[in-house]
């Protein structure tokens, strides 16, 4: 589901800058930009939104004093350069705070947090919290789509990860740890077998003493996570 998005800011530079780099982002879909909260506001009676990517020091009334005026705002990310108004967003609980200049990486970092938001908001609504299908991970300031049942396994290295797919030959290699990608997965259908490997439970051929097989690969297992893994193999053939 895409994230409704609207930017606003009274530099054209950084309007542009921002929906340029947004524009990279699958998920998010930026439906309008502003020059000013007033303008803004205009817009909000009308249509609704999901994120509002805003700054601070404008003219007029300034974006702090207008998400006060907000009787149920949308996700706020701000965007400034003046690092003395982070408090006060973190008390509005803003999603993040972005100070100018940023990096492409600064700015997925707080779409992936405001994503993160907008599918919990969406799974108690719904009364669902569905399965993602995939996910995207940045490789060479490149997002890449990694689809989840493509999945064998993932080794982790220190800061960064090596995603293997049955559909690759050579694995997408990107920043980020075992633990972060972990959480991203789906819950029951990745299990730990040594606290380098994450693996899919669904591609398990073989569990011998101290490894498991994917077809042909074969996966160490610690004796710290067989018995967790022959938990979660159980549990997940009882799911299924």
């Amino acid at each position: 589901m895409m994230i409704r998005t609207v930017i606003v800011d009274d530099e054209q530079l950084i309007r542009e800058l921002l929906q340029d780099s947004l524009g990279q982002v699958p998920y998010i879909e930026v439906i309008r930009t502003c020059k000013n909260a007033l303008e803004l506001s205009r817009y909000l009676q009308t249509e609704p939104i999901d994120l509002l990517f805003m700054d601070v020091q404008m003219p007029g009334i300034n974006g702090i004093r207008f998400l006060h005026t907000l009787e149920h705002p949308p996700m706020i990310i701000m965007v400034t350069a003046y690092e003395q108004y982070a408090l006060q967003g973190f008390d509005l609980n803003v999603v993040d705070y972005i100070l100018k200049p940023f990096s492409f990486e600064r700015l997925l970092k707080a779409c992936n947090r405001a994503q993160e938001l907008f599918q919990l908001k969406t799974a108690k609504n719904t009364g669902t919290a569905p399965a993602p299908q995939y996910l995207f991970v940045n490789v060479e300031y490149t997002l890449v789509k990694i689809v989840i049942a493509d999945i064998l396994y993932v080794e982790g290295l220190k800061d960064y990860i090596k995603i293997h797919l049955s559909t690759a030959s050579r694995p997408v290699v990107t920043r980020m740890t075992l633990k972060a990608i972990e959480e991203k997965l789906p819950r029951g259908s990745f299990a730990r077998t040594h606290k380098s490997y994450l693996v899919a439970l669904s591609k398990i051929t073989v569990i011998k003493r101290d490894l498991v097989c994917l077809g042909n690969i074969e996966i160490p297992v610690s004796e710290s996570c067989k018995e967790p893994l022959l938990q979660a193999v159980k549990q997940f053939e009882n799911n299924r």
